[in-house]
């Protein structure tokens, strides 16, 4: 199902003109055609494809040595002999962000196979599952990750393990004992280095991608070799990207964020990409200047860690011109744009990628953009929400009537599908329409704004509340770097806000000062003041630095699950917030029992 609601998308700011998602060109028949015809331009071919620390390697030495990994997996294909040839080879890529990792792609491409992009920070019988869940054949991981693989070693019967040892890392591990795994550079080294010739269709899944899973497992979206090359077209042109632009990727290559924006335009343009093995805000613009980047990628909080560090009077002497990301909040995207002066592009975001906004020449602060006509806000009981109604510094005036999820009535887009997941892909294109699971409203002109995930109601007094409008109002505190709100259990019904807050590092939490902040601001309704305040070092997050509120929501107040932290209450008719001691933690937990809520103590 390919139906996008508009065929074009502008962007005045830019001053381009870019396809919906999924209706951009194929750059070239397949995947496979495009990395023949840079090795096969020689202009193409010198370019710089990838620079790693002080190595690169242009366009045709990465096509030579993607031919060494597309023979690999060929091999490994035709040896697998368990009555599954009739599918493509599925290989695990439990890596950071190393050259190995784009050498896997273009070997994947090359041969026709699958990469499956495996989050590092899933352990155990968590990593298990998925490797499990997209039967993986072949997993290639690194010393840094053996450990996470020998958890579970025993249990990968039908799974050949390669062990790369080509761009050690600093915290590399001895290789644990008893894991049974090949060296990849000695595998690479016995099989042939010709291009197989292999003409793989555009419909052959290149990369299983799974979703975040800040809600539930993750699932793992199907992205065929057309899904890509469309969408490193239509990148391609939005970030109106030449021969010499270079992108910085720091996001995990696992994430659909780094592959569709940081790597595939860069290989439809035939430029280069930048790594580094994970994000780092102290490394950031040393990095960026290092490589001369000069487009980057983000999802989640990362802009927010950026702003923080120490100001210094060059950080607008750089190369990048652009940033294109999801989730950034309206002030933390205002303040990293002017500070080191890149045009920011925040959109709505999902591996799915079946939702489109119009990017507008008339921003307006807190909105991704406009929203076309089939794109809905659906409450819980299926119905079309009202339009949102906002105050003139922006405030969200009727939350519970405007709120709902958002649809695109118009079918999936580009969205093909979860692997080996008929109930979860049907859930999500019931009735025809696309079900994003993302929460959001729209106001009278159809500017789209993001409240949260379908889990992040929060019940106060019968009312519910999105957590997204609450997040982005305490945002606004100067002293925050990050600031997130969740439901804990009311002891009579419902839920009460919490809110685990991390401090910018010169900053502390002034229990009396926010209160008196929370009193004065008009973006924070009432109902939104938070009952509790975690203020933490850090928050738990995905892989793809999204924070984890659930989480949160089931650590609580709860000394034994938070640790060190500072914990604060303010009961209602209070002025200031107080200390949260072990006593008052034995009350509560105390009358959540009697009222017969105990259930909630542990969920």
């Amino acid at each position: 199902m390919r139906v996008v609601q508009d065929s074009i998308i502008t962007a005045p700011a830019l001053g381009v003109t870019v396809p919906a998602p999924g209706q951009a060109n194929l750059p070239a028949p397949n995947a496979a055609e495009l990395l023949r015809a840079n090795a096969s331009d020689p202009v193409i071919a010198a370019r710089p494809a990838i620079h790693w620390a002080a190595q690169t390697w242009t366009h045709g030495e990465y096509v030579a040595e993607s031919q060494r990994w597309a023979q690999l997996f060929l091999s490994r294909r035709q040896s697998r002999g368990d009555g599954s040839d009739h599918r493509p080879l599925h290989v695990g890529l439990l890596l950071d962000n190393s050259p190995d990792y784009l050498f896997a792609l273009g070997g994947a491409a090359l041969s026709g196979s699958t990469v499956v992009g495996l989050n590092h920070t899933r352990v155990g019988e968590h990593l298990l599952r998925d490797l499990v869940h997209t039967d993986v054949d072949l997993l290639i991981t690194e010393p840094t990750h053996l450990p996470e693989v020998e958890v579970i070693a025993g249990q990968l019967n039908h799974c050949e393990l390669l062990v790369s040892n080509r761009f050690p890392s600093e915290t590399a591990a001895d290789q644990p004992k008893g894991i049974k795994a090949d060296d990849l550079e000695a595998a690479l080294n016995v099989v042939s280095d010709a291009d197989p010739g292999i003409q793989p269709s555009a419909e052959t899944p290149w990369a299983l991608i799974f979703t975040s899973g800040t809600t539930s497992a993750p699932k793992a979206v199907i992205c065929s070799q057309r899904r890509l090359l469309t969408t490193g077209n239509r990148l391609a042109s939005l970030l109106e990207l030449g021969p010499t632009d270079v992108g910085y990727i720091c996001m995990p290559l696992f994430h659909s964020n780094a592959l569709m924006v940081g790597w595939m335009p860069s290989l439809v343009a035939g430029c280069a990409v930048g790594l580094r093995r994970k994000f780092s805000a102290s490394r950031w613009l040393e990095d960026v200047r290092q490589y001369q980047a000069t487009y980057f990628n983000y999802t989640g909080k990362p802009l927010s860690y950026l702003v923080a560090t120490a100001e210094l009077a060059d950080d607008a002497e750089n190369s990048l011109r652009v940033a294109f990301g999801n989730e950034g909040s309206p002030q933390v995207i205002e303040q990293f744009s002017e500070r080191f002066g890149v045009k920011v592009i925040d959109a709505f975001g999902s591996t799915e990628g079946a939702i489109a906004v119009n990017r507008d020449a008339d921003p307006r602060q807190g909105a991704m953009g406009i929203a076309g006509e089939s794109i809905a806000i659906i409450s819980e009981q299926g119905e079309p929400c009202a339009a949102a109604e906002l105050d003139a510094a922006g405030s969200l005036l009727n939350p519970a009537e405007c709120i709902g999820e958002i649809v695109n009535t118009a079918g999936a887009g580009p969205f093909e599908g979860y692997y080996n997941n008929d109930e979860a892909t049907a859930a999500a294109t019931r009735k025809g329409w696309y079900w994003s699971g993302d929460l959001g409203y729209l106001d009278q002109d159809r500017y789209l704004y993001f409240a949260g995930r379908t889990s992040d109601w929060i019940r106060v007094d019968g009312e519910n509340f999105a957590s997204g409008p609450i997040d982005a109002a305490l945002s606004t505190h100067p002293d925050f770097v990050l600031a997130v709100a969740y439901g804990v259990p009311d002891v009579h019904a419902g839920d009460q806000v919490m809110a685990a807050v991390v401090m910018r590092p010169d900053q502390t939490f002034d229990p009396s000062e926010f209160a008196v902040w929370l009193d004065g601001s008009a973006a924070v309704m009432t109902k939104w003041r938070p009952r509790y305040v975690r203020v933490a070092q850090t928050l738990p997050t995905t892989g793809t630095n999204k924070v984890l509120t659930r989480r949160l929501s089931t650590q609580k107040y709860r000394r034994s699950e938070i640790g060190s932290d500072q914990l604060w209450v303010r009961e209602r008719g209070d002025s200031v917030y107080r200390e949260f001691t072990d006593s008052d933690e034995q009350r509560l937990r105390s009358e959540l029992q009697q009222a017969g809520r105990l259930r909630f103590w542990d969920i």
